[in-house]
Order: C-alpha cells, then sequence, then structure tokens
C-alpha cells in the first residue's frame, strides 16, 4: 500500500537515531526506488556531540568507509604473561566517530523534503489498521513500517524475567592528548589484560590517532556497573604504569553500557520492525553489533527494494552461533574461566583473520573446531551440553 504523505502519514518511521537507525537511513538513500520515500526520524537527542566510538574490522572498502577516521593493519595483545603482536591481514581494524555518522546522515537528508527530524521521546510503537505507528508528544504517525531501536518497558520486562544469562559490557574512554609522543598510531591495543581482574573480567583499548593523541578506554566484561570515579581511577593508573604518561589533556569522554546475553529480543511485532540492539544484533558473548548493523540494514533495504517483509532470518546453520555464544557467557557468568584466559587462548593459538570470522559469525565449520579446540573442553564440552539442553526444552 502506498501511502499519501499527510503531516502524521509516512512511508517509513524510524525511532531512534543511533548507528542501526541512521545506518538503515543512509541505505535506504542509496538505492533510486527508495531516495523519495517519506521518512520521518524521532530521537530524544539532537546528536550533536561525540558521545561513542564504533570500532570494527572489515576486508573490503566498506559502506562508510568515508567517515573511518583512523585504521590499523598491526594489533596488540597483552596479559601479565603474553604480548602479542598480530598480523591482522586481510583485515583492517577501523574507527568511526558517533558525530561523524551523525553529521553526515542529518547533511544527506537535508537534500531531502520528505525527510523530518523530531527531537522527542517516543512513548508507543504498535500496529493498527494494517499501519505501523509511533506515539510522539501524544501525536500518532503511522507508516507502512516503523523501524524501531528502543526497548520498551514491555521487552525490559521480558527481559529480566528470562531465565537468560545477563552480562554486561560497560566502559568509560577518553581521548588524551599529549605534548610528547607517546604512541605508535600504526598499531593498536585492541585488548590489554595487565589490569586489576578483581571487578571481573577487565581490558583496556589504546588506540592511536596519532603520536600524541590516543582513544584511552577501560572495559569491564561483569554482572554490575561500577562508580564512575573508578573508571576515572583505573584509567589514570593504566596510562601511568603500562603507558608512562603522566600528563595529558583529556579531550572528550564516552561511556556506555551494552549487553551481553542470550536473551532472544523480538525482531518484529507485525509492521513494527526491530533493529539494533533492540533486534538483538549485538552479538551475546562479545557485544560487538557494528557489522551487524551494517549488513541487516543492507538486507532489510533489499527487502524493500523488491516490495518483500524487511524481516532477518537465520538459517539453521547460521543459528549455531547462538550456541556458542551461550556456552560462552555460560562460562563467564559461572566463571569457569576468566575472561583474560580465554581470549588468551584464543589468540595466542589460532590467526586473528580465523578469530575474526568466528566473531562476525563468517566463520566455516572447520574453523569453527579450530577455534573450539584452543579452550579447554572439560569446561566448555559441559557448558555446550547445557545449552543444547536448554535450547531444546525451551522450544
Amino acid at each position: 500500500m502506498q501511502l499519501i504523505q499527510t503531516d502524521n502519514h509516512f512511508d517509513y518511521i524510524i525511532t531512534g537515531t543511533g548507528c542501526a537507525g541512521l545506518s538503515l537511513l543512509l541505505h535506504i538513500l542509496q538505492e533510486p526506488n527508495l531516495r523519495d520515500k517519506s521518512i520521518l526520524l524521532v530521537d530524544n537527542s539532537l546528536k550533536e556531540k561525540n558521545d561513542k566510538t564504533w570500532c570494527f574490522w572489515e576486508k573490503e572498502i566498506g559502506f562508510l568507509e568515508n567517515l573511518v577516521c583512523h585504521s590499523w593493519e598491526e594489533l596488540i595483545f597483552n596479559t601479565d604473561t603474553e604480548s602479542l603482536t598480530l598480523d591482522i591481514a586481510p583485515f583492517k581494524y577501523k574507527m568511526i566517530r558517533s558525530i561523524d555518522l551523525y553529521n553526515y546522515a542529518k547533511s544527506r537528508s537535508l537534500k531531502k523534503s520528505k525527510i523530518k527530524w523530531l527531537q522527542a521521546d517516543v512513548t508507543a510503537v504498535g500496529n493498527e489498521n494494517g499501519q505501523a505507528f509511533a506515539t510522539v508528544n501524544n501525536i500518532t504517525y503511522y507508516g507502512k513500517y516503523v523501524f524501531n531501536s528502543i526497548i520498551f518497558e514491555k521487552e525490559q520486562k521480558a527481559y529480566q524475567i528470562d531465565t537468560c544469562y545477563k552480562l554486561l559490557q560497560h566502559f568509560k574512554g577518553w581521548v588524551i592528548e599529549t605534548n610528547e609522543p607517546h604512541f605508535d598510531d600504526k598499531k593498536a591495543t585492541f585488548m590489554d589484560f595487565r589490569v586489576d581482574q578483581k571487578d571481573g573480567c577487565a581490558f583496556v583499548y589504546a588506540l592511536p590517532l596519532s603520536p600524541t593523541k590516543a582513544l584511552v578506554e577501560y572495559t569491564f566484561f561483569n554482572k554490575e556497573l561500577i562508580p564512575q570515579e573508578k573508571y576515572d581511577d583505573f584509567l589514570k593508573q593504566y596510562l601511568k604504569n603500562q603507558l608512562g604518561i603522566n600528563e595529558y589533556s583529556i579531550l572528550e569522554t564516552e561511556n556506555g553500557v551494552i549487553p551481553m546475553t542470550n536473551h532472544r529480543f523480538k525482531k518484529n511485532e507485525g509492521n513494527v520492525i526491530n533493529i539494533g540492539t533492540a533486534a538483538g544484533w549485538t552479538k551475546g558473548s562479545s557485544g560487538f553489533t557494528f557489522q551487524f548493523i551494517q549488513k541487516n540494514t543492507f538486507l532489510m533495504t533489499e527487502s524493500l527494494v523488491h516490495n518483500k517483509a524487511p524481516i532477518i532470518k537465520k538459517s539453521i546453520l547460521e543459528n549455531r552461533y547462538n550456541l556458542y555464544d551461550s556456552t560462552l557467557l555460560n562460562v563467564l557468568y559461572n566463571n569457569k574461566m576468566t575472561g583474560k584466559d580465554i581470549f588468551q587462548q584464543l589468540f595466542s593459538k589460532q590467526k586473528p583473520s580465523s578469530i575474526f570470522r568466528f566473531l562476525d559469525n563468517n566463520s566455516s565449520m572447520k574453523e569453527d573446531i579450530k577455534i573450539m579446540s584452543s579452550v579447554p573442553l572439560n569446561i566448555f564440552l559441559p557448558a555446550a551440553l547445557k545449552e543444547i539442553y536448554h535450547a531444546v526444552t525451551k522450544k
């Protein structure tokens, strides 16, 4: 059904203008058959500052390559007992700043008279008379589809009562600048576990942007958040003790919380199509989301071009990654093995390219078996069998 443009009717509505919402918008604008659609975008933030950074690995020139502010071909992996320099070919590790995506999406959409932006809270989404709707400031807007990245109270309650694993990846990062050169901007520290592990699995990213500038981010995989001042203390200690940096300016700060869970988020309810973390695109065992967003928003756009429902379905073979994620979460949640030891065994025994394909859900069965052989069978096999039993009995 082709909708007639009125003040409250649009072809598509996008609720939440983070990475998923704006990636979908940009994919739509790339398609000649879709670029003249009327679109409403709603978010409670104006998106006028750099509030997060996305890092990811990629082999080809990507869809958002023009936004990549820095990339690295070598990564450093550190523990107390081992230091590895990883040649990640054929991949590159890339960084995109959120403000660049926000500004790019706005500049592209400003050229389109049928695209409208609203800064407001979305209080509800749903279906009515064959259309999807979003309620904003007590006004109901209608569209053929609502693409939603907001986790509403109903889904939050379902998540809380689910007997799934619930870990958090939480972090705080500083972009710092020093007077003297301290960094090799051709190498990025992917994981540095030479930090206190008493609060759970903890590591640091150190991503140099120049010899005097870097994003340094302190990250946890555990069950509970920590006070903001503790992040600051940990970052100061890391800069002093591991990097030998005492004097620096903090240019930007970012923090965030990402769910690490095997909860099955709803993909859609009628013509309300969930996207991003709300659709389960965050990988449960690692928190990686960016590349899953790019893959899935591309597939959704392809469906729209061919006038098909934009619902992403996994093959039976692809669903094996749900088991892998649940197994690793089982091990981490129940403290059967530390995150530091798991990642150390993986990166010391396997090629980074194989690990990256595995984490991207793009590995072969042969690679899967090799990856699994890197970790103790007596720990991971019982966990896997338990997760298979849970999966079967839940059906």
